[in-house]
């Protein structure tokens, strides 16, 4: 990855899904990286999203004291976008320009404001460009 880039809160989810073994393989990577390189980023909405579904739909939820330690290693460092006036603003531009729900529209605007180049998401359209962000749908087979 060249400059920063978003991870949306499925590439959290998907690292323990053992279900998906390929994906969890590959989310896994994404986390690693994101927090060894310093260039991943997260908002307190993917914080939010991650935890609801890892305590309470995992089918071996969260504990407590594993989600304290994962806030911990994997949340804490990544964690740059705040909730502010300016990204619901910008959230509301997002939403009316690409017809993105209000929940998708505020992970846009938390990678244009910490200035990333990718949007690490499946629940976008792959090679969507929005300013100088691009998505990218890192689940995707990789071309030969």
């Amino acid at each position: 990855m060249h400059g920063r880039y978003f991870l949306d809160t499925n590439v959290f989810v998907y690292s323990f899904d053992a279900g998906e073994p390929d994906k969890a393989r590959r989310a896994r990577k994404l986390v690693r990286d994101a927090v060894s390189t310093g260039k991943g980023v997260v908002s307190y909405q993917v914080v939010q999203e991650f935890f609801n579904v890892a305590m309470r739909k995992f089918d071996r939820p969260m504990t407590t004291a594993d989600a304290e330690q994962y806030l911990t290693t994997v949340f804490r460092p990544l964690l740059t976008v705040q909730s502010s006036a300016a990204l619901f603003l910008e959230a509301l531009r997002v939403m009316s320009r690409y017809q993105v729900s209000w929940f998708d529209s505020l992970i846009v605007a938390g990678a244009l404001e910490s200035n990333c180049t990718s949007l690490l998401s499946e629940d976008f359209q792959h090679g969507l460009r929005i300013g100088n962000l691009r998505v990218e749908n890192p689940f995707l087979p990789a071309k030969a």
